[in-house]
């Protein structure tokens, strides 16, 4: 499926283009924005790979990774990235994530963004997946209360899942199953 495109209230997901490079470094560039992320922060080069092989894959059939620029609609300015990358091996299944400007936390944009990837006639919808996952870091109590507005259900702890800092870090996963999706959504 090529262009996604989708709205919610304030936000809009689309496409990455090569321009949104510096955009996206404000979001995968420093180390607030990262520290809760599986990376360190990225240098402006390996930003642009990302924004690059993003635009690359989106291209691909099948498609496998949705990889989506976050767009606040009253500003029409880059804050955030949306991805949901289906799993090969798990059938109808995908991960998700999500990651959001720091100067932007704080006001719902993460559980717009989350919904956004679940729902509306995307990853539950036109995906036709089933069940949808994410990983967070333990530390990362607003990420934690996001996916659980969204609906999402913590299942556990993968252990030493992500090395970071030179050191393992643990990641804690949530899960939303489609017939979740379609309670969660009637609530909403």
């Amino acid at each position: 499926m090529y262009p996604v495109s989708r709205s919610g209230p304030r936000l809009d997901l689309r496409e990455l283009v090569d321009e949104d490079v510096d955009a996206m470094l404000a979001v995968y560039g420093g180390p607030e924005a990262t520290e809760h992320l599986s990376f360190e922060p990225r240098s402006r080069e390996q930003v642009a790979e990302v924004v690059s092989r993003s635009i690359a894959s989106a291209t691909v059939s099948p498609r496998a990774e949705y990889q989506l620029a976050v767009i606040e609609r009253n500003t029409a300015e880059l804050i955030g990235s949306g991805r949901l990358a289906t799993d090969p091996h798990q059938q109808r299944g995908a991960t998700m994530g999500f990651a959001l400007r720091p100067d932007t936390w704080g006001v719902g944009y993460g559980l717009e963004t989350v919904r956004l990837l679940l729902g509306l006639g995307f990853g539950f919808g036109d995906l036709g997946l089933h069940r949808i996952w994410g990983a967070r870091s333990p530390l990362n109590e607003a990420s934690a209360k996001t996916m659980a507005a969204a609906g999402m259900v913590e299942e556990g702890t993968i252990r030493e899942h992500i090395f970071k800092a030179g050191r393992w870090r643990d990641s804690v996963v949530h899960a939303m199953l489609d017939r979740e999706w379609a309670v969660a959504s009637r609530r909403a």
